[in-house]
Order: C-alpha cells, then sequence, then structure tokens
C-alpha cells in the first residue's frame, strides 16, 4: 500500500512539474471520454424514454391485440392485408375462453374536435372504451374520476379528458362537469387524467375518453380497435396470452393449418424489436468515437517514450543506487496511468456536461448511468496500461552505466 501511495506521488509530481506538456497529452482523452460519455448518455436517455412511452402507452403487465400486429417485412405487411379488423365480439369471445384474463378491452382511435364556448381544438386524439378499461392502470385521474363502468356500458355522454386538452380549454377554470362538444356533440367532462412525460418534446396529454358506443356514433360503427387483456395475476401473462390466441382462432374458425389472421404482442416485445433495430447502430456510433481513444493512447505512448529519453541520466542514477527492474517499470507504468485517468476523469465531466446541454437546448434526452462513470474511467486506465508499457519496458532495460555516461 505505501509503495503504490509512493508511486502516486512521484507520477503527480512529475506530471505537475510538466504542466504544458502534460495538458497536451491529456487533451485526447479528454475529447475521446468525452465524445463517448455524451454518446452513451444521449443513446441511454433516447433509450428509457422510448421504453417509459411504451411501458406506459401499453402497460408492463398487459398485452395488446390488433389486426396485423408488428410487421417485420414486406411478406408480413402484404399478408395482413386480408385480415380482419378486430371486433367487440373478438373481446367477447376472449372473455368467454379466457380463465387466466382477469380484464379484456377494446379501444379505438381517432383525431377530432373538441369545443368549450369559442375555445376550439382541433386534432385531439379521440379514445373510445369499453367497461373494463378501469382496469387497466395506465387510465388514471388526478382530478375528478374515471368513467364509470355502468356509464360506459349505458353509452353516457360523459369523458375524461387528458392534461393539456383540459388546460387548453379551460385555462384556470375547474373542467368538471362542465359540458364540452366533441365533434358537435355534448359531453360532461368527470375527470381529467394525470399528466405524463412528453416524449422527444412532443406532448400525450392531447385527447379525450369516451365511452365506446358513443365515440361509434361519432365516427361509425366499424372502428379500427385494438383489444388489451390484462391477466389475473402478472405471472400469468403468458397463459392469458394463449388463452386469448386460442379464443379468437376459435371465434374465427381458424384450421389447424391456417396461421392467425391476428397480432398479439406485449410492451416487452415492441421494447425487444426496438432494443435490436437500434443496437447496431448505436455499437457502430459508439465505436467510430471510440477510434479518438486510441490515438489519445498512442500521443500517451509518444510522450512516454519521450520522458524516458529524457530522463535517462535520472532512470540510470536510480538504477546504480539499487532501484530494481520492476520499480522503474512501475514508475513509468504509474504515470502513463495517472495521465491517461486524469483526462478519463476531465472527460468524463465533461462529456456530461455536453449531454446534459444538449438535453436542456433541444427534445433530445440524456440519461446520467453510474455504469457510464465507471466506464470512462476504466476505459482509460487500460489504455493507460497498455500504451505505458512499452515505454516503461524500455526505461526498465537501460544499462546503468550507459544512461549515467550519456550527457
Amino acid at each position: 500500500m505505501r509503495r503504490a501511495v509512493d508511486l502516486t506521488q512521484i507520477a503527480l509530481h512529475a506530471i505537475w512539474g510538466n504542466k504544458l506538456r502534460s495538458a497536451l497529452t491529456i487533451l485526447g482523452n479528454i475529447v475521446s471520454v468525452g465524445s463517448i460519455i455524451a454518446v452513451v448518455s444521449l443513446i441511454q436517455g433516447v433509450n428509457d424514454e422510448v421504453s417509459g412511452a411504451i411501458v406506459s402507452e401499453f402497460g408492463s403487465d398487459s398485452f395488446l391485440v390488433d389486426r396485423t400486429g408488428l410487421l417485420m417485412s414486406e411478406d408480413d405487411v402484404e399478408a395482413a392485408r386480408s385480415n380482419p379488423r378486430i371486433s367487440l365480439d373478438d373481446a367477447a369471445a376472449i372473455e368467454r375462453y379466457g380463465p387466466n384474463l382477469g380484464a379484456v378491452m377494446a379501444e379505438a382511435g381517432r383525431n377530432g374536435e373538441v369545443r368549450y364556448r369559442n375555445q376550439v381544438l382541433e386534432n385531439v386524439g379521440i379514445r373510445g372504451v369499453t367497461r373494463d378499461y378501469i382496469e387497466f392502470p395506465t387510465f388514471t385521474a388526478e382530478r375528478g374520476r374515471l368513467m364509470s363502468p355502468t356509464e360506459v356500458e349505458r353509452n353516457r355522454g360523459v369523458a375524461i379528458l387528458g392534461y393539456e386538452t383540459a388546460d387548453r380549454l379551460f385555462g384556470t377554470l375547474d373542467p368538471l362537469d362542465r359540458v364540452i362538444k366533441i365533434q358537435g356533440v355534448n359531453f360532461r367532462v368527470v375527470g381529467v387524467s394525470e399528466p405524463t412525460p412528453s416524449t422527444f418534446g412532443q406532448s400525450r396529454d392531447e385527447y379525450a375518453i369516451i365511452p365506446m358506443g358513443r365515440f361509434t356514433k361519432l365516427f361509425g360503427s366499424r372502428p379500427s380497435m385494438t383489444l388489451r387483456g390484462r391477466p389475473t395475476a402478472p405471472e400469468q401473462l403468458d397463459r392469458a396470452m394463449d388463452d386469448a390466441t386460442v379464443a379468437l382462432r376459435i371465434e374465427r374458425r381458424l384450421r389447424t393449418s391456417e396461421d392467425n389472421n391476428f397480432g398479439l404482442f406485449t410492451s416487452d416485445t415492441v421494447i425487444g424489436l426496438y432494443e435490436q433495430a437500434t443496437t447496431g447502430i448505436f455499437a457502430v456510433l459508439i465505436g467510430i468515437v471510440g477510434l479518438s481513444l486510441l490515438v489519445g493512447g498512442i500521443v500517451i505512448m509518444n510522450i512516454m517514450l519521450m520522458v524516458v529519453s529524457e530522463r535517462t541520466r535520472e532512470i540510470g542514477l536510480r538504477k546504480a543506487l539499487g532501484a530494481r527492474r520492476r520499480d522503474l517499470l512501475w514508475q513509468i507504468l504509474a504515470e502513463s496511468v495517472m495521465l491517461s485517468v486524469l483526462g478519463g476523469v476531465i472527460g468524463t465531466a465533461f462529456g456530461f456536461g455536453i449531454a446534459l446541454a444538449l438535453s436542456s437546448l433541444s427534445p433530445v434526452p440524456a440519461a446520467v448511468h453510474p455504469w457510464s462513470v465507471v466506464l470512462g474511467i476504466s476505459m482509460t486506465a487500460v489504455v493507460g496500461v497498455f500504451f505505458g508499457l512499452y515505454p516503461a519496458s524500455r526505461a526498465a532495460a537501460l544499462d546503468p552505466i550507459a544512461a549515467l555516461g550519456r550527457s
């Protein structure tokens, strides 16, 4: 332990004694590590935001059924063209045949006009839901209440507004129990949903939720629906999905040899596909930026070779006084590692600063994770060892008599 402290002090003294040269030496590491940390922070921020948006939209313990599913190729697109629309009969079939299902809801969406007195909002997301919607935690009420299952089943003229929709329509007024017009039809506001974080600067709170029966009267009797299922317990999710698959195949009279004419997936499926699509791109991007770290290592090696050349007499004197080969090896290596790590520490802080600045000035999010700090500093330590090993070996191999004889 004492030896390590002594080596560190000697290395810091040597670095401090040549401040300008040391600063120029670590500049490459600062730029390279800063770039890597900034890219990693932005990538992690994007991943966290996308994953959070998917989970908040679909729910973590539920699954979705739609007409096409996740289309992976042109053949999938072509095959899905003939799939029948999802209907309320499909939802009823899943309820009948799904012993592991705790709730099944149908949902449809269209953009429409919402008005309160002279305040008009266009292209608001109008969402029609069935009675079991209340069983899904993604539907919330910060003010007021949710629509009751009875109100939904009887197609009452009630609505829940998204937080931003309520704010833009009513401002400082209390929206509860006020009558608004959706597509020219009266609805009474019974609740306002909790605000949700925006995604890449785009609001996700511009919507109004109404009973499905009212939705079909506004937009037609055959809307494009999706179904959402929730198991009786989170650990039963796979079994619930199997039950839903069997129920729909029976309802649609599909033969054993026929493929499913519907899609079924979870939020994890969507997140997995997103990560699969972006992992390669992100890896290439980090690899390109990481090349600058290699350049920084080469600079450190060249500087350390010059240091060894400048301190030949000092090295010879130390050997003559009894310094062992490994003592000199560790001395030069410690200086190389200290230079590299110092650049890594400054570069890590620099990279985080860049990422947070870009996040505050643009809709692209950034996320600072402890593992990325460890990554940045660890990379520079490895670079310091790798590129400092050759100069340290040359210093340790010097002949003391020849070294002392140099002017």
